[in-house]
């Protein structure tokens, strides 16, 4: 059988930048996991005694504490400066930009729109930076239930698909007067999302690894399963099964943001054993 990794996958900048901060910090914690996957938080805790406190009275004078990429809300950061912590932000760049769009735009007097899940670390923070008038949306379905007024600004979680977005800018603009949309989903969603695209269709099964409260991921296993139905999410070897590889020619291979290149690696070496 061959196995072909798609042509862009894994680790993005705002990861790859993260973990370099968790690493240059040793003896510190994490506001909330630093990224979406346990497997490499716990090799933080064990090579670099880089902690995680859920809580933010975890935390007191004097701690060292590394801001999560996903961002946190405005007035917690505020909180942890207040208690003269040592804050060292590992917030992604492509996540502050959308912290900030929906700050001036709100000032400004615009209703902002957010497309993305309002349970999400990163969308709990962005729209934060709101003092009111901010909607989160997950479809278009949604935004028949909002009163919006005529002015919008409309952004979205860095993570989501390109497709589902224009269907949301589309609505706003034949609805209403003034819309504003500021593309906030990174480059590596796009170029990732784009490589399974192309490589499901050649594959007759396809593994995405990545967490599986990663959204990235659960896009990138979405878009696999609509061009090859036997795609499957997993975190690590250990959820393979030998009946997803029976009779197959081509297994495709691709990863979440924040999936780290030593798991990928551990899990074409179990495929290649089957």
């Amino acid at each position: 059988m061959k196995i072909e990794l798609a042509s862009k996958y894994g680790f993005c900048f705002g990861v790859k930048r993260a973990i370099k901060i968790a690493e240059d910090n040793t003896n510190s914690r994490t506001y909330g996991p630093l990224i979406h996957n346990s497997k490499e938080i716990n090799r933080l805790k064990e090579n670099f005694n880089v902690g995680l406190s859920e809580n933010l009275s975890d935390f007191t004078t004097g701690d060292k504490v590394v801001i999560r990429t996903h961002g946190i809300p405005k007035n917690e950061l505020k909180t942890l400066n207040e208690k003269s912590i040592d804050v060292i932000d590992a917030t992604c760049p492509y996540v502050t930009k959308p912290q900030l769009i929906v700050e001036d735009m709100n000032n400004q007097g615009y209703d902002v729109v957010i497309f993305g899940d309002e349970s999400h670390p990163e969308i709990k923070g962005v729209k934060s930076y709101a003092q009111n008038n901010v909607y989160v949306v997950n479809c278009v379905e949604d935004l028949e239930l909002i009163p919006l007024r005529e002015k919008i600004a409309l952004v979205a979680q860095t993570t989501r698909k390109i497709e589902d977005y224009q269907a949301i800018s589309n609505y706003l603009i034949r609805s209403h007067k003034e819309v504003r949309v500021f593309n906030t989903i990174c480059n590596a969603t796009f170029e990732n999302q784009d490589a399974v695209r192309d490589l499901s269709q050649k594959a007759d099964v396809m593994i995405i690894i990545g967490g599986k409260n990663s959204s990235n991921t659960k896009q990138l296993h979405s878009i696999a399963v609509s061009k090859c139905e036997n795609s499957y999410h997993i975190e690590g070897p250990d959820d393979l099964e030998k009946t997803w590889f029976k009779d197959k020619k081509h297994c495709g291979i691709s990863a979440g943001a924040s999936t780290p290149d030593w798991i990928i690696q551990q899990v074409i070496n179990s495929i290649e054993k089957i």
